[in-house]
């Protein structure tokens, strides 16, 4: 694969690189870049990759999401 691609079509809000080292437990374990700000973390699972993405998009947009939690009930639920 030509690595010119990711200079060319990098994304809107942030670009990631994904090396998955592991399949273990039904999960992914390995490494993630965030190309954009130069930092690269370790994963445990894909679930922890993927809140270190909506950390990063949450950090680059300045936005909030307000996600799911057991403390507070949402309103259309009540």
């Amino acid at each position: 694969m030509d690595d010119s691609i990711f200079e060319t079509e990098k994304g809107q809000k942030a670009t990631f690189i994904v090396q998955v080292q592991f399949r273990q437990n039904a999960t992914w374990q390995g490494t993630i870049q965030w190309a954009d700000q130069k930092k690269t973390r370790r994963f445990r699972s894909t679930l922890e990759m993927i809140k270190l993405m909506s950390d990063a998009l949450e950090e680059e947009s300045g936005d909030s999401v307000e996600l799911a939690s057991w403390e507070k009930e949402p309103e259309n639920e009540k």
